[in-house]
């Protein structure tokens, strides 16, 4: 039987255990979330404007149909969202060359510059914290998480972690 940090099975793992690690990951993700939450606040924007930043600078010319499939808003709540991008002159929007009812989205100069410092941020947190961790932890963390994700959203991941939208 495997045994984690401080003798814990991981194949039997107790309600306690459990509850502790989702707790942990309640907390991780605040702090995960509040450095960017300082900043898209002075803007009047919230964390569906940091997604959608990320996910377009992630794949520039992604479609509005794939980043709705990847953030799993609707489409009335991805198209606000947009419309505000949009207008602030952060993100730009292209007619499809195949098809020109797709719209492409690239984040303009400004908006990459945005998105630096929103994730700039959240580098400097999960660098700190990985290096604390270590090597082994590290692995494991990803692990934990890739296992975590529903298989659509695997599918995402892992044509973003292969260089594809």
């Amino acid at each position: 039987m495997a045994e984690g940090p401080g003798g814990e099975s991981l194949l039997f793992l107790t309600d306690e255990q459990l509850r502790k690690g989702i707790e942990a990951m309640f907390f991780a993700y605040r702090g995960f979330t509040a450095d960017p939450d300082r900043i898209l606040e002075t803007m009047e924007y919230g964390r569906a404007h940091h997604r959608a930043l990320h996910f377009i600078h992630r794949s520039p010319g992604t479609t509005v149909s794939n980043l709705l499939s990847i953030l799993g808003v609707t489409k009335q709540s991805l198209n606000r969202v947009l419309r505000t991008l949009i207008d602030d002159g952060l993100v730009r929007s292209e007619k499809g060359r195949q098809d020109a009812r797709e719209r492409h989205l690239f984040l303009t100069q400004k908006g990459d510059a945005l998105e630096r410092q929103l994730s700039d941020a959240q580098r400097a947190r999960m660098r700190a914290a990985y290096r604390s961790a270590g090597p082994a932890a590290v692995s494991g963390f990803r692990q934990v998480l890739e296992a975590m994700m529903d298989p659509e959203l695997r599918a995402h991941y892992n044509r973003l972690k292969e260089g594809g939208s």
